[in-house]
């Protein structure tokens, strides 16, 4: 099985397949409403929680506060959301495709080649007319087979590398925090030395949907990212605070045919050895 041309899924589109996918709900907050609980109040009928924190993640410590889960831990919870190695996946979280996009790079690091994110989320399926529910489905075991390493990562070690031979790391937190003006999350601001912001609230639109490929590949002039049509461009990294936005990033980046290779402990883990070169203000 390939690799869907595109990452992304309308709800028109998903409702015309909701028999022949394996839709998970990945619905997070930061902070605020835990994504279980916002579950039990609406999902998509036959949609099992994924949870980012105790399947997508492992616990925090120095690789950061969303580490890489462990094999085990990533491979029983996707067999107890019922997917098998074939399976053809939809992920959606509430509107931004957050948690979503983590679960998205996360299946395909992991092995699934068939994975999609349901553009919008929760808020576009209602909008299209889509039912949601709040009974808990009943799921048969799964059979899939944790296969790490199906895409590139950045780890810690190599950043400084990558960035020595020509590879550009975008950061997609905020203006502020990238410049170190303000840090609600982390112990302290600012950003890898030789990164670029492009916070990622400028390749969405209101609705929480992702920006057109052109509109996304403007974004990325307007901060002087060179993407290269027709001539070389860098290979680009993604950072954020914990690798969860990073993944968002990459994911809006490669609906606009541009890959990336996301740094998934990121700042919360760059920091965590205080050897690490740490920069302040604009890049």
């Amino acid at each position: 099985m390939s690799e869907p041309a595109s990452p992304l899924i309308s709800a028109e589109a998903l409702a015309k397949r909701l028999d022949r996918v394996r839709v998970l709900d990945v619905q997070y907050a930061l902070t605020g409403t835990p994504g279980e609980e916002l579950y039990a109040v609406a999902h998509l009928p036959g949609a099992p929680h994924l949870d980012l924190d105790r399947v997508l993640a492992d616990p925090p410590g120095s690789r950061g506060r969303h580490p890489l889960p462990a094999v085990e831990r990533l491979q029983d919870g996707l067999r107890a959301a019922g997917l098998h190695d074939d399976s053809s996946v939809v992920v959606y979280d509430q509107r931004t495709s957050l948690g979503a996009a983590r679960a998205w790079w996360v299946l395909r690091w992991a092995g699934l080649q068939d994975v999609r994110v349901l553009d919008g989320g929760l808020a576009a399926w209602v909008r299209d007319g889509g039912a949601t529910t709040d009974a808990l489905p009943e799921v048969a075991q799964g059979t899939v087979t944790v296969r790490p390493g199906a895409l590139p990562v950045l780890a810690a070690d190599d950043v400084s590398a990558f960035v020595d031979s020509g590879g550009l790391v975008l950061d997609a937190r905020t203006p502020e925090r990238f410049r170190g003006e303000s840090e609600p999350i982390d112990r302290e601001g600012g950003h890898i030395p030789g990164s670029v912001n492009l916070p990622i609230a400028e390749l969405l639109g209101p609705d929480g949907t992702f920006a057109s490929p052109e509109a996304i590949r403007a974004a990325a002039g307007a901060h002087r990212i060179p993407l290269g049509r027709g001539g070389a461009a860098p290979t680009l990294g993604t950072s954020c605070g914990s690798g969860i936005t990073a993944c968002q990033l990459t994911l809006a980046l490669r609906t606009a045919g541009i890959e990336s290779v996301p740094y998934i402990g990121s700042w919360s883990e760059w920091i965590a050895d205080p050897t690490r070169p740490r920069a302040l203000g604009d890049a």
